[in-house]
Order: C-alpha cells, then structure tokens, then sequence
C-alpha cells in the first residue's frame, strides 16, 4: 500500500469525525421540538460536543509520545462508532449532552493524532495536504444539514447518529487494513517529551492560541445559532436559513483547498491576518445585511473567511515544528484553543436568552476579532510575533 492510499482512507475517516461535531447546529431545532430544550440547553449541547473535541487534545499529545499515530486514529473510530450508538438511543436533554460530549471526543482525539500525521506522509507540501484533509471534514459540514433532514426523513433525528456509528465502524475497519499494508513515517519517533516541547515552542504555541482561539470562540457562537438568527432577526423561511447555512459550509470547500496551497507559498503569519480581517469584516456585514441575497453574499463571504483561517494556522505550526516537538506541541497548542472554542455557543446562547439582540452580540465578537488583529499586528511589528516555531 502507499501513502496516498492511506491518506485516502483518512480522508473518509476525518470527514465522519467532523460530521459528529458539526451534526448538532442543524439538530437543535429537532432536538428542541423532540426533548423540549431551551435555549441554553441547546447551547450547551452544541458546546459540549465542541468541549468534547477540545479537552483530549493535551492528553493525546502526551498519548503520542507512547503510542503511533495510527493506532492513536484507531481508537478514536471506535469510540465514535460506540458514542454513535450511544446518542442515538440517548432518553433526555442530559443524555443526549453526554452523547455530543463523547462524539466530540472521538473527533478531537483524531485530529491530534491525524493531523501530524498528514504533515509527515508529505513533508514537502504540508499546506496542500493539509488543506485537503481539512477539505474533507469541511465537505462533511456542508453534508450535516442534508443528513438531518434525510433523517428526519426516514423517521427521527437519532437515525443521523447511528448512521454515523456505523459508517464509522466500517471506516474504520477499512483504515485499519491499508494502515497494516503501509510503511508508515517515523518522524514522530524523537517526539517523546510533551512538556520539554511545550515549554520549548512556547511561542508559537501562544500565537496559534491568539490568532485561532478567539476568532473560533467567535464562529462557533455564530454558526450553531445560524438558522435561529435568520428566521428570528431576519424574518427568513426555515427552508431558506437551512439553504444559507449550507452554503457557509460549503464556501469552506474551496476555502480550505485555495488557502492550504497558498499556505505553502505566501509568507503565513501576513496571511493568517488578512483572513482575521476578512472574517470580521463578513460578520460585521452579516448584521446589517437585508434581503435573501444580501445575506447569501455575506453567508457566503463568512464562510470563505472562516474556513480559511484553520489550514492557514495549521501550516503555520505543523510546517514549522521539528519532527521532535511536532505532535507534542500541536496537541497543546490545539487543546488550549479548542477550550476558548467551545464555549462560544453557550456563551451567544447565554446572553440572548438574558435579552441581548444577536445584533448586537455578533457585532461585539466582530469588534473583538479586530482588536486582536490590532494587537497581533503590533506584536509582529515589534518582532514579537513569531514567524515560525524555533528549530531547536
């Protein structure tokens, strides 16, 4: 087997973990009406299944230094096939938090083991690898409003889940078959210390955090309360808000693709800002929009900005990082981020439910982004902002 194959089977993988997370934003509306959530209920469901990607991170970095990175990814599809079966029986609000809690798990395990991995099976073009991977996983969240509604459907929303569940378990099956056939890269094999590479690309780390970690927070608020802002705030159809949150995630696609080729071949820490800048400004025009094709431009726009930024900031760090510190520091990096992440939605859903217009809550997140362009931009002035992680 070769490396292109292998990587073609984590690509159906990644696109299964990245559905788990990304499920719930068009679940929320049926999970409301099944279960009879609230508001802030919805959200922390949402947030968990982000909390559940976030919190293995760091421990799968220190998992890494023991333990190769494709039996890292095995794991990880066998806890999504069992926390599919899980959630799709799941009996109540709590259980089904339990279930987005797991499913997240099982994706923020992967992408700590895959992503590394992915880096080393195409040394020379990191940013095209990695911005194919991440086109994958962004097809998938393009597909989760159409897998919902064919489960609902074909009878309720637990068939979404357990079909996850069981594509996984074939999937992963199939992985773990080419994976045995494979000469797989050794160049995580001096990466044994996740303390000493933490403390050691720091920097770097610390960067990834600020250019990702708010900027996250921010999306993440955003688009799991997408179809609600738009029938709500701007008087559409659901049919029509479904359709414009697709199309975020499908301006993803080519997002992810362009963006990780540039990646390899623009200096990256300007590129990184500009995209900041670009997303800002689309959630900014977002609110003042009016009428369907105004919103579909800035839906579209939004989505462009947003998806761009992960394979920018993932190039960033994994094309930089010394095969020793690679996995070690990625996982820090991505677990502390991650944390910020997650709780964007139970934060938008928090402040709404207190009475604040999504107006005017999307507006602050867009003001916030730009003050930390602001500071970032002063930062690499001053040389501060590292261009890339230290060789050693």
């Amino acid at each position: 087997m070769t490396r292109r194959q292998l990587f073609g089977s984590l690509l159906t993988l990644v696109f299964l973990v990245n559905l788990a997370r990304v499920v719930f934003a068009p679940l929320l509306e049926p999970l409301r009406l099944s279960l009879g959530a609230i508001q802030t209920e919805l959200g922390l469901v949402a947030t968990l299944a982000w909390l559940g990607s976030a919190l293995p991170r760091i421990p799968m970095g220190y998992l890494l230094t023991r333990v190769p990175r494709h039996r890292v990814i095995l794991g990880t599809g066998l806890v999504l096939t069992a926390a599919g079966a899980f959630t799709a029986i799941a009996w109540s609000v709590p259980t089904v938090m339990a279930g987005a809690f797991l499913m997240g798990l099982s994706s923020g395990a992967y992408f700590m083991a895959a992503n590394p991995l992915v880096s080393e099976l195409f040394p020379d073009a990191v940013g095209r690898a990695i911005g194919t991977h991440g086109t994958a996983a962004q097809v998938a969240a393009v597909a989760a409003p159409a897998t919902v509604s064919v489960a609902l459907l074909a009878g309720t929303w637990r068939f979404a889940v357990a079909g996850i569940g069981v594509a996984a378990l074939l999937s992963t099956a199939a992985f773990w078959l080419v994976a045995r056939r494979t000469a797989l890269p050794d160049a995580g094999a001096a990466d044994r210390d996740l303390l000493t590479a933490a403390r050691h690309q720091w920097r770097i780390i610390l960067a990834g955090i600020a250019v990702l970690g708010f900027a996250g927070f921010a999306w993440n608020g955003v688009f799991n309360f997408y179809v609600t802002y738009l029938t709500t705030v701007k008087a559409l159809s659901s049919g029509t808000a479904n359709a414009l949150l697709t199309g975020v995630f499908a301006a993803g696609v080519p997002a992810f693709y362009v963006t990780g080729r540039l990646a390899d071949r623009l200096p990256v820490v300007p590129l990184m800002l500009t995209i900041l800048v670009a997303f800002a400004a689309c959630l900014l025009a977002l609110t003042v929009a009016a009428g369907v094709v105004a919103l579909a431009a800035a839906s579209l726009a939004l989505g462009y900005a947003v998806h761009g930024m992960f394979p920018a900031v993932d190039t960033y760090l994994l094309g930089s990082l010394p095969d020793r510190h690679r996995a070690s520091a990625y996982a820090t990096y991505s677990g502390l981020m991650m944390i910020v992440q997650a709780t964007g939605s139970s934060v938008v859903g928090a402040l709404t439910d207190a009475g604040y217009a999504f107006d005017a809550v999307f507006r602050a997140l867009g003001g916030g982004i730009v003050l930390v362009v602001v500071v970032l931009a002063v930062a690499s002035a001053a040389g501060r902002l590292p261009a890339a992680a230290r060789a050693r």
